[in-house]
């Protein structure tokens, strides 16, 4: 396609070339016809606007008839020069930057942001939680009104029914609500996700702005693992490929170049090289903002826990229905028999005698006593409580650092066994700074003993082999900054600094680059080739690893600008040099150079292919440089709280051996007097050279990986999800997607990740910091504590209440907790209770015990049984003993007595839940003068609790109790708290 976009002004018929592999002729087809015609429009937009944009006059037109491609009318604009001059830019500088022409080219052209579905509303909340058991609540509720009506008139009778619809109505509008804030919060996170930074030139200056900022006419500068923002135009960059699978689902990288593809898409992934593009299109006006219009984020994700607890919840249901059944039958044998009798001790059936009305409200009162059976074994509360645990966590973890984009990794953070991390960034401060040059083998303070010519050599292999940049940040600054990675910035900093002063544009006039070797993760160098404009001679320059770089050597340079050979001797001094400056946790790079003989003249990169190998053989040695890149606070503690919860942390780096070893030791992944050669060490390749059964058999033992690719990541990551590991990964690199795929846990850098890798993973460590994913595992572990927290007390209420009125119905004919009542106690527990439990934050006992497998551990542990039955005979023996003999033994009438059933049997649970903050643990008080909101959630539960007895006693079938007879049930209440502490007594 070389006359896509013809250099000229002259509008030219179009020659598709398609002379590559046939599965390319329509990827080359799709390019010409989409950017045309996305030029055009864009050109040909808001032409009566203020701003005037030089347009051609006619239509054009392409479409496809079945396989044949038939473009009609094409209208070409004079090669990118010609775009760029339309557009008002400059291929060097971009656009202006003044808000008057940001905001006239958004309003021309669009804003960068994508018309996404409209979020659910709260009504379509509230439809959904009415759903859950609430219809036969509701029918039931009709029922109970009618026949209340009907027995007690209109002005008392519609009591039972109408509270009954109340506290329904309040149960779905907390459920609904509840719900409604995680998906706008889930909503929030993926604006957070989605806002991320781009490199532009703004008048001449480069910036980092949002994504959202970018506008038609920007020069946007793109290195590996970038996502491409916009539609665009290739302007200038080297072996630049790009991951276009998000579109055309082929998964082969392509190629972009000036010549014969320079189309740039939106929401493609750049894999390999950098480049710097035009916009031409944005938001909406783009392929990619189209496809994304019609997808929205499924926030309606199911953890693993979430089922595990929905199959729980079906269990327990099923029980008590059955139960409810057999309840049913043995009322309705008794009755039958004879064996009932009314308020006034008459026998209610007796036979034919007996009227229908009254056989009616029997079968209404034996069914409202198996409805209420089967209603208290429904523990509806659970999944609203996991729903608030996880909003709740999520929200805190934000606080600390930790975007959470899948509800899941929440709680499988807490399982996690072993942590591979990276080093640069998240063990280290990411700040690198040159602190050691050595020239062949002699340290170099002052560039004033290098000679003119060797000097000259070691300029151009920094400046022109570089992705970096620097420019001035203002047109009045005086002091010079630098883009690129934080290694390309350390170096550049540091050759303009101590170089006599580098001046990158000028060595860039005075040669011609030829190709281009970017840096990637796997080779672990960069090179380049160029032409000398003042001598014509052709330089080859190799940057990278220092033990790589070394290996492609046959020769040095002294501070002379001599060249000496390497000999065996020499080359073992020089790897003794690199291993000592690596043992001082410098990252130790190379810079080598070589001349082509005229007779080995490369042809010109137009005439051949754009990928031409560079000479990378028989190189001189200049230099070797050492870089110092800190540790962080804090990593060295939080590496031993990881490993203190049972947790194993593992380094992975591309970095030399010695220098991976130094940085382990100082943050405590070795010991210091740890055995060099006991197989915690390993290299990338040998690892990876192992046999499968070798591999398997060290990988416990491996606690660092030098020199590691992202294969060899990914590796590590199976072996020990086979050895039964659950594995979280820290990366932040392209390449690096597949092993954060392939963890059960993927943690991104969200200052250093690239957009692949943030796609990839499961959490965004927003700070890159170590210290942050300790964190993390911490609040993972409070997620599942809190959770079983929740279960035992939801589990203690609800086999108590069921055993209690399954008793009270066999054996009494009455059941002390009626519908309403229990919808008002299940009100209160299951938001106020669960609120209470979910809020507690991580604690160091938690760090303290070994991981929690989700999978083959039992939700309810012996210790959870043990509480669990324990406290629920305590109620239901405290209970059925008001229930039988309370009237005689407090001298109180039956409405009273049932008030205080209902009101110790609140009390209890509230004190339960302060037995339930620790599951193991004796006091169960530390820590909680610190829970402001706890405390305030057991007094509000109180205080609502005597609202209900003294003020609503008419809607909540109740009778206003003494002070004496409060403190009769918080004298009962209360003795749950040292039942609790002696029940931790016991193990089991």
């Amino acid at each position: 396609m070389s006359n896509i976009l013809h250099p000229n002004l002259n509008f030219k018929e179009p020659t598709l070339d398609v002379r590559g592999k046939p599965n390319k002729r329509w990827r080359s087809a799709f390019a010409a016809i989409y950017s045309a015609r996305a030029l055009y429009s864009l050109l040909n937009q808001k032409k009566e606007k203020r701003r005037k944009l030089p347009v051609p006059s006619n239509n054009s037109h392409c479409y496809c008839e079945g396989e044949k491609l038939r473009p009609t009318s094409p209208i070409w604009f004079g090669g990118i020069e010609g775009v760029v001059g339309a557009l008002e830019t400059d291929i060097k500088n971009g656009i202006g930057g003044a808000v008057q022409d940001v905001a006239l080219r958004r309003e021309a052209f669009g804003s960068n942001t994508y018309q996404r579905p409209r979020a659910k509303r709260l009504t379509q909340f509230l439809v959904t939680a009415s759903k859950n058991h609430t219809v036969s609540l509701l029918l039931f509720a009709a029922l109970s009104l009618g026949f209340g009506i009907k027995e007690h008139g209109l002005k008392e009778g519609w009591y039972d029914g109408g509270s009954i619809f109340v506290a329904v109505i309040l149960a779905i509008s907390v459920s609904a609500v509840s719900n409604f804030r995680q998906n706008r919060l889930f909503e929030t996170l993926s604006k957070v996700s989605s806002n991320i930074n781009v490199e532009v030139i703004r008048d001449g200056h480069r910036q980092q702005i949002s994504i959202f900022e970018i506008v038609v006419g920007d020069v946007v500068c793109l290195i590996i693992g970038d996502q491409v923002p916009a539609d665009g135009l290739l302007l200038d960059g080297h072996s630049l490929k790009v991951d276009e699978s998000c579109l055309t689902g082929e998964s082969e990288h392509v190629e972009i170049n000036s010549r014969h593809n320079p189309f740039l898409f939106s929401g493609t992934k750049v894999v390999g090289g950098y480049a710097q593009m035009l916009v031409t299109s944005v938001g909406m006006n783009t392929t990619w903002g189209e496809l994304m219009s019609t997808i929205s984020r499924n926030i309606n994700e199911q953890t693993p826990l979430q089922a595990r607890l929905n199959k729980l919840t079906s269990s327990i249901g099923k029980a008590g229905l059955a139960v409810a059944f057999l309840v049913v039958v043995a009322l309705l044998v008794r009755y039958f028999t004879g064996n009932t009798e009314n308020e006034k001790g008459n026998q209610e059936f007796i036979g034919r005698s007996t009227k229908v009305d009254d056989m009616v409200n029997s079968m209404v009162r034996i069914i409202a006593t198996a409805v209420t059976i089967g209603l208290v074994a429904i523990p509806e509360g659970l999944p609203l409580a996991v729903a608030v645990i996880l909003s709740y966590s999520m929200n805190r973890m934000m606080a600390d650092q930790a975007m959470v984009r899948k509800l899941s990794a929440c709680e499988t953070m807490g399982s996690a066994t072993t942590i591979c991390t990276d080093k640069t960034g998240t063990l280290t401060l990411n700040q690198m700074k040159v602190t050691k040059f050595l020239l062949g083998k002699s340290h170099v303070d002052d560039s004033s003993s290098i000679s003119k010519n060797l000097l000259n050599l070691i300029r151009q292999g920094i400046a022109l082999n570089t992705s970096g940049s620097n420019y001035r940040a203002t047109s009045v600054s005086t002091l010079l900054e630098f883009s690129g990675s934080p290694t390309e910035k350390a170096i550049l900093s540091w050759a303009v600094q101590e170089l006599d002063n580098m001046k990158m544009e000028t060595l860039k006039k005075n040669c011609t680059i030829l190709h281009v070797e970017a840096f990637n993760s796997e080779k672990k160098r960069s090179g380049v080739s160029i032409r000398s404009k003042a001598d014509n001679t052709i330089h080859v320059h190799w940057k990278g690893a220092a033990e790589i770089i070394l290996a492609m050597c046959s020769s040095y340079y002294d501070a002379s600008g001599s060249t000496n050979d390497m000999d065996d001797n020499e080359r073992t001094i020089f790897e003794q040099i690199i291993e000592g400056m690596a043992a001082s946790s410098l990252r130790c790079l190379a810079l080598a150079h070589t001349q082509i003989p005229d007779d080995q003249e490369e042809h010109d990169i137009g005439a051949g292919p754009p990928q031409k190998l560079i000479k990378e053989d028989s190189l001189s040695l200049i230099g070797l440089v050492g870089i110092k890149d800190p540790c962080r606070l804090g990593v060295r503690k939080a590496v031993e709280d990881c490993q203190s919860a049972g947790v194993s942390v593992r380094m992975i780096t591309g970095d030399n051996v010695f220098t991976a070893r130094a940085i382990a030791t100082e943050c405590r992944i070795l010991r210091p007097d740890q055995d060099m050669n006991d197989e915690s060490v390993v290299k990338g390749e040998v690892f990876r050279n192992y046999t499968q059964d070798e591999r398997m058999e060290k990988v416990d033992k491996i606690r660092v990986m030098a020199r590691s690719s992202p294969f060899d990541k990914l590796l590590m990551v199976q072996c020990l999800k086979q050895k039964g590991h659950v594995v979280a990964v820290t990366r932040d690199g392209t390449n690096d997607a597949p092993s954060l795929k392939e963890a059960d846990i993927g943690l991104c850098m969200g200052i250093r990740g690239t957009k692949v890798a943030k796609e990839s993973s499961d959490i965004i460590i927003l700070d890159d910091s170590f210290v942050s994913i300790a964190t993390v595992l911490g609040w993972g572990r409070c997620v599942y504590n809190n959770i079983q927290k929740i279960i035992q007390l939801k589990l203690t209420v609800i086999i108590a209440a069921l055993v209690i009125n399954v008793v009270a119905a066999v054996l009494d004919h009455e059941i002390p907790f009626t519908v309403l009542k229990l919808l008002w106690v299940n009100l209160i527990m299951d938001t106020l209770g669960a609120l209470a439990l979910a809020i507690e934050q991580p604690t160091k006992d938690l760090m303290e015990k070994p991981p929690v497998s989700l999978s083959t551990q039992p939700l309810i542990t012996n210790i959870m049984w043990k509480n669990i039955l324990v406290q629920a005979l305590y109620q239901i023996v405290v209970i059925l003993i008001l229930q039988f003999s309370g009237e005689s033994i407090l001298g109180v009438n039956k409405k009273v007595k049932d008030t205080m059933i209902l009101n110790t049997s609140v009390l209890c649970q509230v004190f339960n839940q302060v037995n339930a903050r620790k599951l193991e643990k004796k006091n169960v008080f530390k820590g909680m003068h610190k829970n402001k909101l706890f405390l305030g959630i057991i007094g509000i539960t109180i205080i609502l609790k005597a609202i209900v007895v003294e003020s609503l006693s008419k809607f909540a079938d109740t009778e206003r109790l003494s002070l004496g007879q409060w403190g009769a049930c918080m004298g009962i209440a209360v003795l749950s708290l040292p039942i609790g502490w002696v029940v931790k007594c016991i193990h089991v």
